[in-house]
């Protein structure tokens, strides 16, 4: 009787080896996920104001409105907020934006501001990552 219960319990162990160990994956994981504070400020005279939300990755979430999108978009970049025109054809008034992203991605620091001509130019750089 006594191997039978000390049977039992090394199967009852056994059996929960993998949740425990699939447990720690996560919370090991936890590090390397993304979180940002991105905001778009309009720094002129008659249209000043900030828009400011929270991107999360993996999954995909916070307060962007194209969470998934702009997540796969920094995701095929590798991290980068600005890439090279997309060829969409913006106007020449200057109405100045000031983009910021400030966290992590991928558990790593990430810092980003730039300052563009208008919204069309800023769209045209970086994606949706800052549309919101």
């Amino acid at each position: 009787m006594p191997n039978h219960a000390t049977a039992v319990v090394v199967g009852a162990v056994i059996a929960l080896m993998p949740a425990a160990h699939s447990g720690h994956e996560k919370a090991s994981s936890g590090h390397e996920r993304t979180s940002l504070r991105l905001s778009v400020t309009h720094p002129g005279e008659n249209t000043s104001g900030s828009r400011a939300v929270t991107l999360r990755c993996d999954p995909p979430g916070g307060g962007h409105p194209e969470a998934a999108r702009a997540c796969l978009e920094l995701g095929g970049s590798g991290g980068r907020f600005e890439h090279d025109p997309d060829g969409r054809m913006c106007t020449a008034v200057h109405s100045p934006v000031i983009a910021r992203a400030e966290g992590r991605w991928k558990g790593r620091p990430a810092r980003f501001r730039a300052e563009y001509g208008n919204d069309c130019v800023m769209g045209s750089r970086t994606g949706t990552v800052f549309a919101f």
